[in-house]
């Protein structure tokens, strides 16, 4: 009874420390990252590290969910195997991509560009008013012609502008009223920029290894301690890692999670063969 309380316990201290280690190595230095150190720069910090990590929460807590479902779907084993493959997979293409890499902090500079075009490209649709800045051609108005008194080409009627407004322009328009543009801006692009990235796959993995509350606070705590910094200094920091030797690391890391999985995946294999009773059938034979 004691042996299955403390396998029980390490289980759970091993999801802990794996989620927080997995988010650290991928975090720092991502797109995401760079977003909330960008919009820091330009905004009041509180609100743009609630934006991102109000995001980054709900992002961890789907991630966890759809983990936990899956040993409802298919056997804890077949799970076991497939983070395991996930892993390696993770890893091996991380240790391709680290030796392709320069040196030094070209990489992270090219993010930085990216994830600057993108911001700019939201800033130039909703005008940092949470509102699409949008004539009646769907284009957006440049600052410079709203300030003259600019008025956009009446080629288009209203009705057909008004058509091409989703339901999710609507949406972040309502929220903005109530929790202010800079909090939605960094909400939407930290959300959008986390969906289908490594991090959210390997979460899901995690869920499905471990326990799903456990796994859930490690990666909001990994999320917390990579936005603080990236709020905080992350431009300072962007200039003085090297991405080459992080994703080195990480690699190292998903590598290691890997076998741990491949093996906690055979034992239980193992440990389901034994468990099968021989038929009595099998025995009277003897």
């Amino acid at each position: 009874m004691a042996s299955v309380i403390y396998n029980e316990a390490e289980g759970s201290v091993q999801g802990l420390v794996q989620s927080f280690a997995m988010i650290i190595v991928s975090e720092i230095g991502d797109k995401t990252f760079l977003i909330a150190a960008i919009l820091a720069m330009r905004h009041p910090r509180m609100l743009v590290f609630a934006g991102a990590f109000g995001s980054l929460v709900v992002m961890s807590i789907l991630s966890a969910a759809m983990g936990h479902l899956l040993p409802t779907l298919i056997p804890r084993s077949w799970t076991q195997a497939a983070a395991a493959l996930l892993f390696l997979v993770f890893g091996a293409r991380m240790f391709v991509e680290a030796r392709q890499m320069e040196g030094g902090n070209s990489k992270i500079q090219e993010e930085m560009r990216e994830a600057e075009e993108e911001i700019e490209g939201d800033d130039a649709e909703h005008d940092d008013t949470g509102l699409p800045s949008a004539g009646v051609d769907g284009h957006a108005i440049p600052l410079e012609a709203i300030e003259e008194g600019g008025r956009a080409s009446p080629r288009t009627s209203p009705s057909r502008a008004a058509a091409k407004t989703t339901w999710a322009e609507g949406a972040r328009n309502f929220c903005s009223l109530f929790l202010g543009p800079v909090f939605v801006q960094a909400f939407v692009l930290t959300f959008l920029g986390e969906w289908g990235d490594r991090s959210q796959i390997a979460t899901i993995a995690l869920g499905a290894a471990h326990n799903v509350y456990l796994v859930t606070i490690g990666t909001v705590v990994g999320h917390s301690c990579c936005t603080a910094l990236a709020v905080i200094g992350g431009r300072y920091v962007s200039t003085k890692i090297s991405v080459k030797h992080v994703t080195f690391g990480g690699s190292i890391l998903f590598l290691l999670f890997g076998v741990i999985y491949l093996y906690e995946a055979f034992v239980m294999s193992a440990d389901v063969d034994m468990s099968i009773p021989i038929s009595a059938g099998s025995q009277s034979v003897g």
